[in-house]
Parts: structure tokens; sequence; C-alpha cells
């Protein structure tokens, strides 16, 4: 092995064994994603489940696997600046010309991150930026197919879904169309345009989604159409979605990420960016389930930010969190999350069960209702961010994972978080129709969790946040279990008088006992709200009604949650 390394310089053996890797990585993320339209034909929903987790773990197996082979081969070897600088650079040459520059680079990190302390993680030995010239221009982009409009939409669209290879039989593809052309033609008339679709279907939970974009005096129109099954096994197109908004929220941070296809995923990010322009690199690479990758854009997002920014770093807005310290910086759409060194005695918990919560929910279906989160290790912010009293919190609370290093703060571990607008805060200042409507989509938000499997422990206000599109996020992870865990009992009628006036339950209560009649006394204090929740949700306060939803889970039944309203969906028309 040393004889065939001194023939090729060590740093070119380090270089080519990372691509290696993440090369094998990206295959391994392409055989399970190969798998989602059999997942989805079959309607084996606990497999689609079971396939996203999969799809999550392998990253950081090949990340470990490549880890101990360099520290196999670096064993006797001395490791200094130079050599550092020179994998670099052996790494960029290895990746001209390569379609996943992108992916690669991000691999290159991890593995570096893995190895070094952060003591050696400097910006010139690995790619906080990324230095990689793209030369693919003659790569053919297989990514999407052009069809050319003369006015006949019906022929267009029949030509269209015709074009995914789905093995299923339709329930009545001429009927799915004439809605479309349809639906379209109340919008507007788009003759002389044409259409572009990307070839392969964007698969995620009960649905696969058709997305592409029609191009009309040169004005973009997005274009996504979801495909679901129904109960004779025969697929059907429920909507059409024409409206970058809308299509936004369904390509959410709030929601699992897709299975589709990309052998060259920055294909697939710039067209989703076309019909998204408001999403960032970050998000779009995240929301197809390059969640690392999104992570590293995001981290470079954070950092062109802060440096063109003046404000500084500030306790988030909102209740004071019992597990975690919040903070923000308020030209900024992200907080920041650390475990404090100490829980409110309230927390019998750990610092390792509140990070299990956390990969839980990474590795979940969040349908819309958790918001998704990027863990960093080694997190370097210049302490003149901070204003004095974040800073003098973060060196007291948090202790254990803070520290100063020179003009930087440290953080060993952090959460980043969309941010959004505390629902308790929002209540305190809203009233009327508004309190209402959102009322009634927390109470919702609840039972699509529960539908899929997730039942939230604290569902105070305080843990639930309201997006841009004032949709109601549950984001406190901390008292999350899974709903077949949870024991939901009806409070035993008292014996005698002395019952009553006790101030503990006379009765014996389990760490997993929950009574879903209490539901009203902790969460609805304010009159208004509770008159607005008991017309909407009712049931949401009874056992008979939880127990059900167990009950489906249990065998198998999963609920639809459509990542749009309902009342655009064809068949509700």
């Amino acid at each position: 092995m040393i004889e065939d390394i001194e023939l090729l310089e060590i740093e070119k053996v380090i270089a080519k064994t990372i691509l290696q890797g993440a090369n094998a990585m990206y295959g391994s993320f392409l055989d399970i994603t190969s798998g989602a339209q059999d997942r989805f034909e079959k309607e084996d929903w606990p497999e689609v489940q079971n396939a996203l987790k999969k799809r999550i773990k392998i990253y950081d197996q090949h990340v470990k696997f490549v880890t101990y082979q360099l520290k196999l081969l670096l064993k006797n070897t001395k490791i200094n600046n130079s050599l550092l600088i020179n994998v670099k650079k052996a790494y960029e040459s290895e990746l001209l010309g390569f379609c996943r520059f992108d992916i690669a680079e991000s691999f290159f990190n991890s593995v570096y991150c893995l190895i070094f302390s952060y003591q050696k993680i400097k910006e010139h030995r690995f790619f906080i930026k990324s230095q990689t010239k793209l030369e693919i221009k003659s790569y053919p982009q297989v990514t999407k197919k052009y069809y050319f409009s003369s006015g006949n939409y019906h022929n267009i669209f029949t030509n269209i879904i015709s074009d995914y290879a789905f093995t299923l039989k339709w329930e009545n593809k001429e009927k799915n169309i004439s809605d479309i052309v349809t639906r379209l033609s109340i919008e507007s008339s788009y003759e002389d345009s044409y259409i572009e679709m990307i070839t392969e279907p964007f698969y995620r939970n009960k649905a696969a989604y058709l997305v592409g974009k029609i191009s009309h005096n040169k004005k973009t129109i997005p274009l996504v159409i979801p495909i679901l099954i129904n109960n004779k096994k025969k697929l059907f197109v429920d909507t059409i979605i024409t409206k970058s908004s809308d299509i936004s929220i369904i390509f959410g941070f709030a929601r699992s990420y897709f299975m589709v296809y990309a052998p060259i995923p920055h294909l697939i990010v710039g067209f989703l960016s076309t019909l998204m322009p408001q999403k960032t690199k970050a998000e779009l690479y995240t929301s197809i389930g390059c969640q690392k990758h999104g992570k590293t854009e995001l981290y470079r997002e954070f950092y062109n930010h802060i440096n063109s920014h003046d404000d500084k770093f500030i306790v988030a807005p909102g209740t004071k969190g019992m597990v975690m310290l919040v903070f923000t910086l308020p030209s900024y759409d992200f907080v920041f999350k650390l475990i404090r060194d100490k829980f409110a005695h309230q927390k019998q918990i750990t610092k390792t069960t509140v990070k299990e919560k956390y990969k839980l929910v990474k590795e979940h279906d969040r349908v819309g209702r958790m918001a998704d989160t990027q863990e960093y290790s080694n997190f370097l912010i210049p302490k003149n961010k901070f204003n004095k009293e974040l800073l003098e919190q973060l060196l007291h609370d948090t202790s254990n994972i803070v520290k100063e290093v020179g003009d930087n703060l440290l953080i060993k571990h952090l959460y980043m978080e969309r941010r959004m607008t505390p629902l308790n805060l929002y209540l305190s200042e809203e009233s009327g129709k508004n309190i209402e409507k959102v009322i009634y989509d927390y109470g919702l938000a609840i039972k699509q969790l529960a539908a899929a499997n997730i039942f939230p422990g604290d569902m105070l206000f305080k843990n639930f946040g309201l997006t841009r599109h004032n949709r109601v996020i549950f984001y406190d992870y901390d008292e999350i279990s899974y709903m077949t865990e949870v024991n939901f009992r009806e409070i035993p009628k008292t014996r005698t008088y002395e019952d009553e006036l006790q101030s503990e339950p006379w009765f014996s209560v389990s760490d997993n006992d929950v009574f879903p009649e209490e539901f009203a006394t902790f969460l609805l204090r304010n009159n208004e709200v509770k008159k607005i929740f008991v017309k909407h949700h009712p049931e949401l306060l009874t056992t008979t009604y939880w127990k059900q939803l167990q009950k489906n889970i249990l065998l198998g039944n999963f609920e639809d949650v459509f990542p749009y309203d309902e009342r655009v969906r064809f068949n509700q028309n």
C-alpha cells in the first residue's frame, strides 16, 4: 500500500478516496430513490417512511466509512498545513467537469470536519465557499422535456401524462385532462406557448407530483400536477397548482423530503428556482432530499448575511424555553437553538433524549406541521455579533457547549430552524376573524400530526409558530412521542367527596398517560379562544377520538394530508 502511494502523491490518493466515497454515497441515495414509484404504486406507505429514514442515514454512514479509510491511510503521516491545502487542491482538480461537484464539496466538508477538531477548520482547507468551476455545458440535460403548443392543450397534456411511465391504470385520463385544460383556460389563454416538464415525478407520502412550467409571452407560470391513487387502485389527477406561493408550500420546510430521481441535482434545483424564486438554494436542495448539501448552502447563506448586516443577535421573541436557549438575528429568517446545561425541574428528560427527539422529527413525515432543522457542530460566530445580554446568557446557561475562542464564540452544538411568529404572541395581539382562522389551523395541525403518528406532548400555544403563509407549525420537540406509545385515558369518576378536594390525582398516573378532557383546562384559558376551538375541534377533547386515531395507525390506515387547499381539488368541485 505504501509503495502504491509513493507512485501517486498521497494528496491525490486522499482526494480520490473521498470522491469515491461521495459517489458511493450518492449511488446509494439514488438506489433508494429509484424505488419510490414501486412503493407509491403498491401503496406501501410504511415502507415509504422507512425509505425516507434509510436515505437520510446513508450519508453519515458513508462519511464514517471514508473517515475510517483515511485514518488508516494517514496513520503514519504527519498532517500539516501544506498537506491539507494540497489535499483540497487535488480534490478541486478531481471536481473539474464533475456533474455533482456540489454534493462532492459537501461530502468533503463532512469528512474533513469529522476527522479534525475546530482548531483545524480553516476556510482555505475546505469548501466554505464553492470554488469549483462547472465545465459540463455539453452534458445532456435529460432532466426536462419540452412540449410545444399551437393552442391544443388537450393533446399536449395527453402527451405529458402519457410520457410518465406509471404502471397503474388511470381511472379516467380523459376527464383528468379536461379538468386540467378547463382550470387553465379559466385563468388565461396560453396559445403560442410551450411547457417544460421535469422528466421524473416527485414522490412524497401518498402522492406523485409532475413538476414543470408554462412559458407564455415571456412569462413563466409554475405547474404542479399531483397524482393520487383511488380505492380502485387506479391513478387520477387530484388538481393543478399554478401559483408560486402555493407551490412554495408544497416544497416547504415543514414537509418531508421529496423522492425524485436526480443524477444531477443542481439541474433540478436550477429548474425549481425558476418556479419559486423566493426560495434559496439551501431550501431547494433540502426539499429534494439533499439535506446535507442544503446544510452547506445554509451555512454559506448565513455567513454572507452576517458579513453584510450590522445588527446583533438577540434572544428570540417568545416565552423562554425550559430546555432550549433560542436566539436570532433581527434581519435573518432563522433561529438558533441550543440545549441548556440544566433544564427546568418540570422537564424530566436528558440532553440525549432531546437530540433523539430532533432526530425523530428529521426522519419522520412532518405533514407540513413540524419545522425541519439543520444540526451543526463547532459553529463559530464573531463575538461582536452578539448583544451583551445574550452573550452573558449563552456563557452562563449553555457553558457546556459554548466557549470563547479569541474573537469568536464557539458553539459545539446547535440547531438552525426557520423563524416564525410564536402563536401565543400572535394571539395576544390579534382578535376576531384572524384568531378564528389561526385557532382552526392550530386544531387542524394537531389532528394532522396525530394522523401521522406524532403526539406533540406539550401543546401550549408557545410551542407553535406561524409561517409567512399563516400556517400553524409545531417547533418544540422535547416532549413529542409516537401516537402508538401514548395511553389515552378518561379521568376516573371520584369515589368520595374527599377525592374531589385533593390537590393531586387520587388515581395512579403513568408517564405515558394522557387525559384529553384536560386539554381545555391547560390550553384554552381564554374564553374567546376556547369558544372557537370547541366550535371547530370538539373531538380533540375526547378520549374516543384519540383512541380511534391510534387504531387507524396500528391498522396501517394513514389519512390523506394535502399540501394544498382541499377546495382546489377536482373531485371536490
